[in-house]
């Protein structure tokens, strides 16, 4: 179906639009609501069309068989196939409407073959947990299928129970599930706050845990699931971040990963009966990332993150020596997994020049197999461009020398001068990465756009100094490492500093909006997505289950001071000072940064004149995951950039 009308209100006490003067060109088609969005060309299309076709694969498990299940998108959405040998056929296994996500097979000892897979609707993120059977293609749903969210499925070695985390109990709280093989489940925590399974002992009578408070602070302990009974580790200096936490092969010690006394991550080993614990990653200065051991006991694999490139390290569990590994392609790594045998470890890797697929290292033969071969749209992946890593000044110092801040830069060919985008990630506690992206793609070589993504105080990756220089107080500091950045722009001869935009999402787009404010003079055009624009009504409208996590980040609103100061720092509050076109899009159903935040910005922008387009997607959340919608966005930005940085030159 679709309508176009000319409207006059956008009322923010449902989903429709705010009262703002002067007409808006009003769209509807099917779950698509647009506003001033114009019809982008055929011409358009044509050429984004090979971009939208790449695809990527991951790795989810091992199949008792020998072969693998990987995620992938062959229809609208991800699913999960199986593939039974190098480069083999995709065959699809799930057919469903949403996306398919936090899948974990079940293992080889299992009473059947399987898998545990999540799966939301419209993007709300109340992911309910189901099982897949191998041999009846049968789905069963195994939580409540009511608005809770349930995730971070773990089995048991044996196969015998599966551990989740929920908000089932009040909707707020997550806590410890267990699933028994007789088909009953219970929890285990209910303690309040965030917990999270992290892994089962080698007979399953244990399961370690941890509480999560923020990013910066995390608390392990452990269950007895035979008595119930929680027992709390200390932790080296009262308070750290934890990642991974698991058994040793034994069943007497663990391995973990936390940055106790240290500014980086660091995988560590601790037997009580040994006394003070072992780094094992000593000699490696970066946050560790994963870690995952073989069936077999006989190997631990962990993967660093060196300024944004992974490395992969395999490890004897006696001894920890290092095992020879084949040269990996230079690019990100995830999903890592060692086969039943133990001699085989699998795992998702992911170049600037290439999508994510699938490789197998055979750590008896020091080789390294290539299992998926995604696509490019018939694109020529020699003519994908990679990044450079720059490190550019800001406005303070460290040790009595200027900061730097960390960006990856893509250069289209030639000489310039080029239009330039700064794409911001979100979190803001995340980090970017040099990642295939068909988008920086067509930007690079159809639109002769350059782009910037840079890694500004807050972000992951930097150690734990570098993580908390933006808390609280602190969110602006953040926001002037923008404004350096677009010192460094005007300071290049190849790029043109009257032609720069903003991208970002979620807390990227609060960073756009805040950009637009503080840079009104200096910024052509800005692109928010699901974006942040008052600290004040995002942690009063976000899901309740979060909003706690949230305050450790950007500081309590119910505190006077803080929410004197997060009224003040408020794109809302300051729209008046937004004078450049920007584009704000967002999904109806997102339970972190409500649609709220989306139209009141839309609401101030034009309420002082401002050129608004603005996307709503009735069956998406917190950012994009159906193709067609995904593709809609996709050539709207392009068209945005194209009037906006490149003065409609196509």
């Amino acid at each position: 179906m679709l309508r176009v009308s000319w409207v006059l209100s956008l009322a923010l006490c449902a989903p429709a639009f705010a009262a703002e003067p002067g007409a808006v060109v009003r769209e509807e088609v099917g779950n698509r609501v647009s506003e001033n969005v114009p019809a982008v060309p055929a011409e358009l299309l044509e050429r984004l069309e090979r971009y939208q076709n790449t695809r990527g694969a991951s790795f989810v498990g091992w199949l008792p068989e020998g072969g693998l299940l990987v995620g992938t998108r062959f229809g609208e959405t991800n699913q999960i196939h199986r593939v039974m040998a190098p480069m083999g056929m995709r065959e699809q296994l799930t057919f469903q409407r949403e996306p398919v996500a936090g899948a974990v097979v079940a293992p080889p000892e299992a009473p059947a073959p399987g898998f545990v897979y999540g799966r939301d609707v419209g993007g709300n993120e109340f992911w309910q947990l189901y099982w897949f059977d191998l041999e009846t293609r049968a789905s069963t749903l195994l939580t409540d299928g009511k608005r809770s969210q349930n995730s971070r499925a773990l089995w048991s070695r044996d196969g015998g129970q599966l551990a989740w985390n929920s908000t089932a109990r009040n909707g707020t709280d997550y806590d410890i599930w267990v699933r028994t093989p007789d088909g009953k489940s219970r929890a285990v925590v209910t303690e309040g706050g965030q917990w999270v399974p992290m892994d089962f002992s080698p007979d399953a009578s244990r399961l370690l845990v941890m509480k999560v408070a923020s990013i910066n602070e995390a608390y392990p302990g452990e269950v007895d699931l035979a008595t119930g009974k929680l027992r709390m580790f200390p932790v080296d200096g009262g308070k750290a971040a934890f990642s991974a936490f698991k058994y040793a092969p034994d069943g007497k010690s663990v391995y973990y990963v936390s940055d106790e006394q240290s500014q980086f991550r660091m995988l560590r080993r601790h037997d009580p009966a040994a006394g003070a614990p072992q780094v094992v990653s000593k000699d490696v200065p970066w946050d560790v990332d994963a870690l995952e051991f073989s069936p077999d006991g006989k190997h631990l694999a962990y993967v660093s993150n060196e300024d944004g490139i992974s490395k992969l390290r395999v490890v004897t569990v006696d001894g920890h020596r290092e095992v020879p590994l084949p040269a990996l392609p230079i690019g990100v790594i995830g999903n890592l997994g060692f086969s039943p045998g133990g001699n085989q470890l699998a795992l998702t890797l992911n170049g600037a020049t290439s999508p994510s697929d699938v490789y197998v290292v055979d750590l008896a033969k020091a080789t390294l197999t290539r299992w998926t071969a995604s696509e490019v749209g018939g694109l020529d992946a020699s003519r994908f461009r990679a990044p450079t890593l720059v490190r550019y000044e800001t406005f303070d110092q460290v040790d009595g020398k200027p900061r730097t801040i960390p960006a990856f830069y893509y250069k289209p060919e030639g000489a310039g001068p080029f239009p330039v985008v700064i794409n911001i990630h979100g979190g803001p506690e995340s980090q970017s990465f040099p990642t295939f992206n068909p988008s920086v793609q067509f930007m690079l070589d159809e639109l002769k756009v350059a782009v910037l993504v840079p890694n500004v105080r807050g972000s992951s990756g930097y150690g734990k100094d570098y993580l908390q220089l933006d808390n609280g107080m602190l969110r602006e500091d953040s926001v002037r490492d923008i404004g350096a950045l677009l010192d460094w722009i005007a300071k290049q001869p190849e790029l043109d500093k009257d032609r720069v935009g903003v991208m970002g999402g979620s807390y990227g787009g609060y960073m756009v909006l805040a950009s637009m404010v503080h840079y009104n003079d200096r910024i052509r055009a800005g692109i928010d997505v699901v974006g942040i624009s008052d600290f004040g009504t995002f942690l009063k409208n976000t899901e309740s289950y979060r909003r706690d996590l949230r305050r450790a980040e950007y500081g309590d609103e119910r505190v006077p001071e803080m929410a004197a100061f997060h009224a003040r720092i408020a794109p809302l509050n300051n729209a008046g000072r937004i004078t450049k076109p920007l584009f704000v899009a967002q999904g109806l159903n997102d339970p972190r940064v409500p649609w709220t935040e989306a139209e009141q910005i839309v609401k101030a922008v034009r309420a002082n004149q401002g050129d608004v387009w603005y996307l709503l997607f009735k069956d998406e959340g917190h950012g994009f995951r159906k193709k067609t919608n995904t593709d809609y966005f996709g050539a709207a930005s392009m068209l945005f950039w194209q009037q906006h940085l490149l003065d409609g030159r196509p």
